[in-house]
């Protein structure tokens, strides 16, 4: 199991550095650490086929073996380097695994073509026509897939890695990914418990992809699914369709906010999501919002119940999202060293929040300002805010989402409840009564006092 304390860095090595290696990355795993997270996840490090290729250097997704490194990162010497530095700064490692496909030229397409999908005119084929860098497996072949994919997970395991990111992980089987996690994590019957507890993170899919692959005939399978089959965490795409749209500006955060619940009720217990503002897939959320609502929104999302990851370049506030397929290095220089210190400072105070008071609520007042409280208590739910918690020891975030205020109006800017403690992001001391005026700030975390 994963902590909900825990945050995750994803890096993307082609373009986390101008050398885009894992011994240039080296040296920034020290500032990754003090930021306050707790894992760098690596996008796929394996060689990359070089048929169908998109772009000029590939998709690292489009995958040749899966047993060795890319060259273009360095040799094996730096991969375990790197492993060895990022355990001596207190960070775990997550490598990508990506058993939904591989490579049209890959390893095993070349062993066992018999290992895969077959299109119409025989040949290894693929379920998303539009993904023609890969051809994917068939899960249903041959028990030997299982075994060499089982096995490799095992191999990469005893290089030090700590835990495994899986790609669309729900077009694979369940019942694969539960054999996997109990061989790889070494699962003792008779104690139930799990020699080397490695963590598995799903990459599920957007409810809408879920839904046409299962109208086109393929197997896809939910996160409740891949919960009760193998995983600690899964992606927020099901939550996604609702928040890209309050981001338009098109539903309230409302809808957004009381979908935790069904997450929260509908998974298996200990089960937890990943938060993002976003990752390689998706577009800079500094390029979506800026200013107040980058703010309120960076200081919301890694409040929210769940783990908080991070990409690359997002602390600094870089809206450039470097391409997939081409050399396209971030620029730290473009970054916002005053962000960075935001980002930071309320990392910091939401693992605090989430470790000392783990129960959460929320509520929103007519402005769209939006409540969150974490407690020590269990509340009787999940909204609205109850005001018999605002007391020491318990947590109050207030977030502007909808960026700058609108012109002064009557009960515009007042304080929906009263409260009284430290403002964790900028160290004040804040006392506020209901009603009163609130400090035109893009957020407040604060702790409560009496």
């Amino acid at each position: 199991m994963i902590p909900e304390t825990d945050a995750i860095y994803q890096i993307y090595l082609r373009n986390f550095t101008r050398e885009g290696t894992f011994r240039a990355a080296i040296p920034q795993l020290a500032r990754i650490a003090a930021m306050g997270f707790d894992w760098v996840y690596l996008t796929p490090v394996h060689p990359i086929g070089k048929t169908a290729r998109k772009g000029s250097l590939g998709s690292p997704y489009a995958i040749y073996d899966y047993r060795e490194l890319d060259p273009e990162l360095g040799p094996e010497a730096d991969f375990a380097a790197f492993v060895e530095a990022a355990h001596a700064h207190g960070l775990k490692v997550m490598i990508d695994v990506v058993y939904n496909h591989t490579s049209p030229d890959s390893a095993l397409v070349r062993e066992h073509p018999d290992w895969f999908l077959r299109g119409p005119d025989g040949r290894p084929w693929r379920k998303c026509v539009d993904w023609s860098d890969v051809v994917d497996f068939d899960y249903q072949t041959s028990p030997h897939l299982w075994v060499e994919l089982i096995d490799t997970l095992a191999m990469w395991r005893d290089r030090g890695v700590d835990g495994f990111r899986c790609d669309v992980a729900s077009l694979v089987p369940a019942d694969f990914w539960k054999q996997a996690r109990m061989r790889v994590n070494q699962y003792d019957p008779g104690a139930r418990t799990e020699r080397v507890p490695l963590v598995w993170l799903a990459e599920s899919v957007h409810p809408a992809f879920l839904r046409r692959m299962r109208q086109d005939g393929y197997g896809a399978w939910s996160e409740p699914e891949l919960h009760a089959a193998a995983f600690d965490l899964s992606y927020d795409y099901d939550g996604w369709e609702r928040l890209e749209k309050v981001w338009k500006h098109e539903l309230p955060i409302e809808r957004y906010l009381e979908y935790l619940y069904v997450q929260e009720t509908l998974y298996p217990k200990g089960a937890k999501k990943l938060r993002y503002l976003e990752n390689h897939d998706q577009e800079r959320i500094a390029h979506r919002l800026a200013g107040a609502e980058l703010r309120a929104w960076t200081a919301l999302y890694q409040f929210l119940p769940g783990v908080a990851m991070a990409y690359m370049g997002q602390e600094m506030a870089i809206d450039h999202r470097p391409d997939l397929f081409e050399r396209d290095p971030i620029e730290p220089e473009c970054g916002d060293p005053e962000f960075e210190r935001y980002f930071r400072e309320s990392l910091k105070a939401t693992k605090e929040a989430k470790k000392n008071a783990p129960f959460f609520s929320w509520s929103v007042d007519e402005e769209g300002r939006v409540y969150c409280l974490r407690s020590v208590e269990a509340t009787s739910k999940p909204q609205p805010v109850d005001r018999t918690l605002l007391k020491k020891g318990n947590y109050l975030l207030v977030a502007r989402t909808r960026g700058e205020p609108a012109e002064e109006k009557i009960g515009a800017s007042t304080a929906l409840f009263s409260f009284e403690g430290t403002d964790l992001l900028s160290g004040d001391k804040l006392r506020v009564p209901a009603g009163g005026r609130l400090p035109d700030r893009p957020a407040m975390l604060i702790r409560l006092e009496d």
